[in-house]
């Protein structure tokens, strides 16, 4: 390696490792504030929050690294052009292309270890990340009740409409699904009102309901009175409970029963878990479809069947208004209801299954796009190590004025791409393949047209064939004016 190529090499290290020291702790801060709700108010210990945000860092990187790669390249040859070294390095014939040609090397380098980071930590640290989350959620969980849904504490789902008072301790519209040893909902508890007496972070939380009802399904001895479906209701206007909350404090942080997710998988187990859901989703929709064709088709044809055993042809061919005159109409409108009712069930049928279809091909999608992305981000760092270079090159500044903006409106552009293609590709409107490789795509001619401009020293955009045509036009129109 020359000395010009480790110079450079030393000035863009430099710069990408304080970029990143910069950027890294600002999400990770972002981080922080998006989970807060799920780390506030549990006790938790400055060890498990530091183990917490250790987890999701690694996560970051994808994001970071390609940021810190376009903001250093962007300053380190504005700095260079600045500085008129750029002009020393053309006056001994040393060209652009070669002063990027070391740095570009290096960032192909960069960019296939970020895929073996992405393809072994970032899983690693996804079960590790996911885990905690799922375990710190049973943590204290009266605190964790929140309006409008269902929260789980254990021994029962509860549902309040809204919290008001102080410390929100007053409870509006509470509906309770008691778990029986069964594991049956057979117990339901509505009240106007409640009230949370003792403080949520006892071990034993008091609730106390007002003027409201129990609903109880009675479990029958045998078939004849489980037909019957008895049950007990009863009216209070004060109800106390007790719930234990020991169970759910004494939780190990370090428990990991979730371990298969997709972003838990590297290369070789994504590209099995993708063929086996293709693979079972072709087969579900083969059996339903021959299954719906068997089912339904003929039952589409038999009401024309009985019309015909009822009404003759002559009675159609002489008068079809004729066949609601016949004794027979009360059969005739019996198979016109059966039709309609057949009609509606198989369309509840096919909605319901266009839902599970839709979930069953958003999962495969976004298994798709975890595995190239983690291919895509090798050209990233490629291609934006090229723009920012560029750029530098062509604007002549450094430090963090003007190539800061622009770094970061180049970026924000390629992120927002990238994110709004892969929000469509779930619901599969984009092929996730595409929604992938859209923001890379976006990239390459751009970092290239720039690569071209910088290296034979033009500007941004060439506007000559734009301010030419004008400025002869007004060069005629005064020398004719005088």
């Amino acid at each position: 390696m020359k000395i010009l190529d480790r110079y450079i090499i030393n000035q863009y290290l430099t710069r990408l490792a304080s970029v990143f020291a910069i950027c890294m702790p600002i999400f990770v801060v972002q981080v922080l504030w998006l989970y807060i709700d799920e780390l506030a108010g549990k006790g938790l210990d400055f060890e498990t929050i530091f183990k917490f945000l250790l987890y999701f860092t690694p996560k970051l990187v994808p994001i970071v690294l390609p940021l810190s790669i376009l903001l250093a390249s962007l300053m380190t040859f504005g700095n260079l052009a600045e500085n008129y070294e750029f002009a020393a390095m053309k006056s001994t014939g040393i060209s652009l292309i070669r002063c990027m040609t070391g740095l570009f090397l290096l960032h192909i380098a960069i960019g296939v270890g970020s895929f073996y980071f992405s393809n072994h930590l970032i899983p690693y640290v996804e079960v590790k990340s996911f885990n905690l989350r799922k375990n710190l959620t049973k943590l204290k969980p009266a605190i964790a009740i929140r309006e409008g849904v269902f929260n789980d504490l254990g021994q029962m789902s509860i549902k309040v409409k809204r919290k008001y008072g102080d410390d929100e301790r007053l409870l509006e519209d509470v509906i309770i699904h008691e778990k029986t040893d069964d594991y049956k909902n057979r117990i339901v508890i509505k009240a106007k009102n409640g009230e949370l007496k003792s403080k949520t972070t006892d071990a034993t939380l008091q609730l106390v309901l007002y003027e409201g009802n129990r609903y109880e399904e009675i479990e029958g001895k045998n078939y004849q009175e489980r037909l019957r479906f008895p049950h007990a209701k009863v009216n209070f206007k004060e109800y106390v409970m007790n719930i234990d909350l020991s169970k759910f404090n004494n939780i190990d942080l370090s428990e990991e029963n979730y371990t298969t997710t997709y972003k838990m998988q590297k290369v070789n187990q994504l590209k099995v878990s993708i063929d086996t859901l293709e693979r079972d989703f072709g087969a579900q929709r083969k059996i339903f479809s021959e299954n719906f064709n068997k089912k339904h088709y003929t039952t589409q044809i038999k009401p024309i069947e009985d019309i015909e055993d009822y009404v003759s042809d002559s009675l159609i061919k002489s008068n079809i208004l004729n066949i609601i005159k016949t004794s027979d109409d009360w059969r005739i409108n019996q198979i016109v209801e059966r039709s309609t009712s057949d009609v509606r069930g198989i369309i509840r049928s096919l909605e319901n299954k266009k839902r599970n279809y839709f979930i069953y091909q958003k999962n495969i999608n976004l298994h798709k796009m975890i595995l190239l992305e983690k291919f895509t981000l090798i050209f990233s760092c490629v291609f934006l190590f090229l723009i920012g270079a560029s750029l530098g090159a062509i604007i002549k500044k450094g430090g963090f004025g003007l190539p800061l903006v622009l770094g970061i409106l180049v970026f924000l552009t390629y992120h927002f791409i990238g994110i709004f293609a892969k929000n469509a590709s779930e619901d599969n409107s984009i092929d996730p393949v595409l929604a992938s490789w859209i923001s890379t795509m976006v990239l390459a001619p751009f970092a290239f047209y720039l690569t071209k401009r910088a290296s034979s020293d033009e500007g941004f955009v060439n506007l000559d064939f734009i301010t030419v045509p004008i400025q002869k036009i007004y060069s005629k129109y005064m020398g004719s004016k005088s």
